[in-house]
């Protein structure tokens, strides 16, 4: 792309350097034949031969100096006609038209002799026409003016005294050099025009080849987006089945580790004290409900169902209470840190981490005791939970933590574990509300 770019400015670098150059060539053909034209009228007014010079004209032509500074004159109107720029159509019309204007009378003050002018118009013309009917009529145009003002066509309408009638006054080797020289330089011009014509036409060829390759390209990043987006959607189905996987995970682990646990307590306390054992069953039912309740909106893709109604600390201390109350597991809560300014991705993750910790520390540690710390360092916050159970030393990736490593890594967050004494878990998240809630 980079060298596209250099390309075609290089391109318009070199077409600006040809029209500019063709500009200059046209002023000093225009001040050749003036000068040359001047010093010819002086001359045969100086040598007595007037009366040979208006014989042979049939006119008087303009003063010695008129011709010369009229030349140049409207030679610098036509070049302040180059310079503008068109809006419109209707701009661009009545802009080419007086550029004509200008060059007929150019061509009439240098006596039709030359009409190189009309060459640079078109030039400037034929970057206004952008389609190829427009190109088609601005050069036939161009073409048609420029065969009018031929000397010998305009003298059968118009008298116009030849350029060979205002040089008589030269020898006939100094004559024949100096129309040689004019000669040479309307080639010259002639060949930079043609230059220029081929240089744009290249360069038009070579914008519809780079349209065309852009419009390749696009249709591939196209057909590569596509690809793109279905990968994302299977990506994104994947990612959800997991997610809603984790939610019923930690939902139906942490009922039914709590029904279970309650469960085979009643058993124990049935002979013993039937009024505590329909006390135990009256909270595993409860906690049954609020589980069948967390499975029905992890379902539906929501949150649990307890942060839909309460503040993040709150849902906590009421997950303890129950799974404590269901099973007997003395749980402790220590939060040091009001655990406000969170996203719902932040919250979720941190109720999560401690429902899945409690479960496991009573399914698969068979604890008596849990401690549950949550402290906060600036922007850092650290959940710790320590239990008293039976520990693992040589500890296997499970389901349960395998999604707590998942949830914490969306947050860049990290998890640590232990479970040589009992069984240590310590969660760290990155939080961005350190500056809105350093004064907890």
């Amino acid at each position: 792309m980079k060298n596209r770019l250099e390309d075609d400015m290089e391109e318009n670098k070199t077409m600006k350097n040809q029209f500019l150059f063709m500009k200059q060539l046209n002023l000093l053909i225009l001040i050749y034949i003036s000068v040359v034209t001047f010093f010819g009228i002086r001359g045969c007014i100086e040598g007595q031969n007037a009366l040979e010079f208006l014989s042979a004209a049939g006119k008087l032509p303009p003063g010695q100096w008129n011709g010369l500074l009229l030349s140049v004159g409207y030679y610098i109107c036509l070049l302040i006609l180059l310079s503008l720029k068109c809006r419109n159509n209707l701009e661009l019309f009545a802009k080419v038209a007086l550029e004509i204007i200008v060059g007929v009378l150019i061509c009439d003050m240098v006596y039709f002799g030359y009409a190189g002018v009309i060459l640079l118009i078109l030039a400037d013309a034929i970057q206004y026409a952008q389609n190829i009917k427009r190109r088609i009529f601005v050069i036939l145009a161009a073409c048609v003016i420029y065969l009018l003002v031929d000397a010998d066509l305009v003298s059968a309408v118009y008298p116009v005294i030849p350029l060979e009638t205002m040089w008589m006054y030269y020898d006939t080797q100094s004559k024949m050099m100096l129309f040689v020289i004019l000669k040479f330089l309307n080639a010259l011009n002639l060949f930079v025009f043609i230059y220029y014509m081929m240089v744009l036409i290249l360069d038009q060829m070579s914008e519809k080849k780079r349209i065309l390759l852009l419009n390749e390209e696009l249709e591939k990043k196209n057909e590569q987006l596509f690809q793109y987006a279905k990968e994302m959607e299977a990506v994104t189905q994947t990612k959800e089945r997991n997610r809603l996987a984790r939610e019923i995970h930690d939902t139906l682990g942490h009922a039914l580790t709590g029904i279970i646990t309650g469960l085979d307590a009643c058993i124990m306390l049935m002979d013993v004290s039937p009024e505590a054992t329909k006390k135990q069953l009256s909270s595993i039912a409860d906690v049954a409900r609020q589980g069948m309740t967390d499975v029905r909106r992890s379902i539906k893709a929501l949150r649990p169902d307890a942060l839909e109604k309460i503040k993040l600390k709150d849902a906590i201390k009421q997950m303890i209470e129950e799974m404590s109350q269901s099973t007997g597991v003395e749980i402790l809560f220590d939060c040091d840190t009001e655990l406000n300014y969170f996203t719902q991705d932040e919250e979720d993750v941190v109720y999560r981490i401690v429902q899945e910790s409690i479960t496991n520390s009573i399914r698969h540690g068979k604890a008596s005791r849990i401690e549950i710390h949550i402290t906060r360092e600036y922007n850092i916050l650290t959940i710790r939970i320590i239990d008293n159970g039976i520990g693992c030393k040589d500890v296997k990736h499970g389901f349960g933590l395998h999604h707590m490593e998942e949830r914490l890594e969306m947050l860049k967050g990290s998890l640590e574990y232990d479970g040589s004494h009992g069984f240590t878990i310590e969660a760290k998240i990155p939080i961005r509300w350190g500056e809105e809630g350093k004064h907890d």
